[in-house]
């Protein structure tokens, strides 16, 4: 099947496949095409073309107003990677922490209506005939739903479609649900596996957005995945976390190595949506942080993310977040992002580098050595970019992030000795600190992972690196400490309608109030 008829067939099926409503998740038992099963399932479209649904759906690849708020409103701001020019709502939004619920009930709704409903369909109809499917299904899951989890906490997973007493449907801790992504992976890694090993023709190849129905990559990815949620839990959850991450890095297939391992999901011939955010509508622009890290360290990838702003042909500069905003002009002539091609990016291999370096520093078996992971991790960096003067970017230890200067307003100022301006230098320290060692690894990994502002979010949460400028304005109402950073964002209100007791069930799990200033379960930093 060609290209563009996968995803005018997709387009189509979207309109049948979604509800953004929970109690109708019970509606997946029907068959959402006007074909007859038996001929769909003749060349696997009843399972495969769902899961293209789901990928292209992780962040919405053709509706940029849904784009803009399922992630880029939030957590690509969060994370210190981009900020908008543009005041919404009077200057009081996300950006400044006067969160809009109606903004934030988006990542919510997406997964829900366009990721997690086309895999479970997917699981119901291969489930014991088409365990290739069925297992690409549980990876998809989990890539789409530790998302949404790290940005609220409890979330829907092993109970999803099981109506209660109530008519609701109950919610898992995010504990919980971190366990089941880690019991889904396993399993999918096993069967997956087994084609592996058993050098099996592909079924999914007509449908994989990502990479063109090779099992062993897929294998990769999730050992990679795995590793990446072991990490993330290695604060809070220490046992939990070494047995899962050293299950990923002892896997005889491996983890991703290559920039060709990246995850990327292949939108052609629609555009990235963060190009009609940038250009088209002049709503988003680089970060103070993202000015100071690359132009301090002299880092060639700057002209890979950004573009000169209208100061001057060599001229990046980056808005802080939270600052005082009249107009969207005072701002919309700083540094705009360089066009993105049409993948959407999820995972590096850069990024499976650094999680080996800081496996290593926990000392788990099979990780190497901390040194040479960071050092194959910013290589790999500069390899997807196909940059040179790697051997003088891994040698410098006197480069540090610059000061930050706004030249449209001084009080948005970070100048030398602020301490949230970062002192770390690039060269690997084997005599350094755990502290220091960990701060210049997720540096590196931070710089790396551009533009995915969700992974990013979520590991400065996780450690506190790279250090970020806090907002200027705090529109929370005292609910964000603006030195300790929006942690989560609040659950979302749509659930109030349709879910409401499971809902309060579900506040209950977390370790405070449904604000965001209330950290997720592994964030105990």
């Amino acid at each position: 099947m060609k290209r563009w008829n996968v995803i005018a067939l997709l387009a189509v099926m979207a309109v049948v496949l979604t509800s953004a409503c929970t109690k109708r998740f019970a509606d997946i038992n029907k068959n959402p095409y006007d074909f007859d099963e038996d001929e769909l399932k003749a060349d696997y479209r009843l399972m495969g073309e769902p899961l293209s649904q789901a990928l292209l759906n992780l962040l919405i690849y053709n509706d940029p107003p849904t784009a803009q708020l399922q992630q880029n409103l939030n957590a690509d701001i969060f994370s210190g990677y981009m900020m908008s020019p543009t005041p919404f709502e009077g200057n009081i939004n996300n950006t400044n922490y006067g969160l809009l619920y109606y903004w934030n009930n988006k990542p919510w709704q997406v997964a829900y209506s366009n990721v997690m409903k086309n895999c479970d369909f997917t699981q119901m109809k291969s489930k014991d005939t088409f365990s290739d499917f069925y297992a690409l299904a549980q990876i998809i899951k989990v890539e789409a739903m530790h998302r949404v989890s790290d940005i609220y906490g409890p979330i829907i997973y092993t109970k999803y479609g099981q109506l209660n007493s109530e008519m609701g449907i109950d919610y898992d801790s995010q504990q919980t649900a971190y366990y089941a992504f880690f019991q889904d992976l396993r399993e999918a890694i096993d069967t997956l596996t087994q084609y592996v090993n058993n050098n099996a023709a592909s079924r999914f190849t007509n449908f994989d957005l990502v990479y063109h129905g090779s099992y062993r990559q897929w294998v990769k990815f999730a050992n990679t995945l795995r590793l990446r949620l072991a990490i993330r839990i290695s604060g809070v959850d220490q046992a939990k976390a070494k047995l899962e991450g050293e299950a990923a890095l002892q896997h005889p297939v491996g983890l991703l190595t290559e920039p060709g391992d990246n995850f990327a999901v292949n939108i052609s011939p629609v555009t990235h949506p963060l190009n009609i955010m940038c250009y088209t509508w002049a709503d988003l622009r680089m970060s103070a942080p993202m000015e100071s890290f690359l132009t301090g360290y002299n880092d060639p990838r700057l002209y890979a993310y950004f573009t000169p702003s209208e100061a001057g042909a060599n001229v990046f500069h980056g808005i802080r977040n939270g600052i005082k905003i009249s107009a969207k002009e005072e701002y919309s002539g700083f540094s705009p992002l360089a066009k993105l091609t049409s993948n959407i990016l999820f995972m590096t291999a850069a990024e499976a580098w650094f999680l080996k370096a800081e496996a290593a520093l926990l000392k788990w078996k099979n990780a190497g050595e901390a040194g040479e992971n960071y050092n194959r991790g910013i290589s790999t960096s500069f390899k997807q970019y196909n940059l040179p003067n790697i051997t003088a970017y891994l040698a410098d230890n006197t480069s540090k992030p610059k000061p930050y200067k706004d030249p449209q307003n001084p009080d948005n100022n970070v100048p030398a000795g602020d301490p949230h301006l970062s002192t770390i230098t690039i060269r690997w320290n084997e005599a350094a600190s755990f502290a220091e060692k960990q701060e210049r690894i997720i540096t590196q990994k931070w710089i790396a992972m551009f533009p995915e502002g969700q992974e990013a979010w979520s590991e400065f949460r996780r450690t506190g690196y790279p250090k970020l400028f806090p907002v200027v304005i705090n529109n929370s109402n005292g609910t964000i400490s603006s030195e300790k950073f929006i942690r989560r964002l609040p659950m979302p209100q749509i659930e109030e309608v349709t879910n409401p007791k499971a809902l309060e069930r579900a506040k209950a799990m977390l370790k405070g109030p449904d604000t965001g200033g209330t950290p997720l379960w592994w964030d105990i930093r």
